[in-house]
């Protein structure tokens, strides 16, 4: 079994307030539709590579479900679900979502343009996250990033956690980039 990198989620918008990671991590969503904006101006879609596209978004997005599911955010580190293998599974999720937009997208710099997004952002989300989670945490989130610590009971996946850790705005995020894409390619004549 792998041992995840780094602990789970926190609250999403407890960051450390200096520095250009907390700045970064505290704009991310603001940062994502300006850069949206840019990718649906320079994106090329065609039919093809929006299902294709989607599909591999849709991966993305059930392991971000998956994780929301199993998690209480400011509350526990935890190792349940997707947090078993993968230190931040919800990143991750993002960065497929991110690969399957790119893909839809058709465009070698709307995958650059990504691919700098989620490098910049999550980097710095995962940096401010950790160091709100050594605060709260302390020795034992150590020790959890170690992969020595004790496994506590698993949480249980419940989709109303993952409602209620509003995993429900990154799927309409999802869906509404894919539509403007599909309208884009409908625009273009792919259809």
């Amino acid at each position: 079994m792998l041992k995840p990198s780094g602990g789970a989620l926190a609250d999403p918008h407890v960051h450390e307030r200096h520095g250009l990671a907390g700045a970064l991590a505290r704009r991310r969503v603001t940062l994502g539709f300006a850069f949206g904006a840019l990718v649906l101006w320079l994106a090329q879609p065609t039919a093809s590579t929006v299902a294709i596209g989607a599909a591999i978004g849709v991966v993305g997005e059930g392991l971000r479900v998956w994780a929301a599911g199993h998690l209480n955010k400011a509350r526990e580190v935890t190792m349940s679900g997707p947090y078993r293998w993968v230190g931040h599974p919800l990143y991750t999720g993002s960065s497929i979502i991110g690969a399957g937009l790119a893909v839809a997208s058709a465009s070698i710099a709307v995958t650059v343009l990504i691919a700098v997004y989620l490098v910049a952002t999550l980097t710095a989300a995962i940096k401010s996250e950790e160091a709100f989670l050594r605060r709260t945490f302390g020795d034992r989130y150590d020790r959890y990033q170690r992969g020595d610590g004790t496994s506590p009971d698993p949480v249980r996946f419940s989709l109303q956690r993952a409602l209620g850790n509003h995993e429900h705005r990154a799927f309409i995020g999802f869906f509404l980039a894919v539509l403007l894409l599909l309208l884009k390619a409908t625009y273009n004549g792919a259809f």
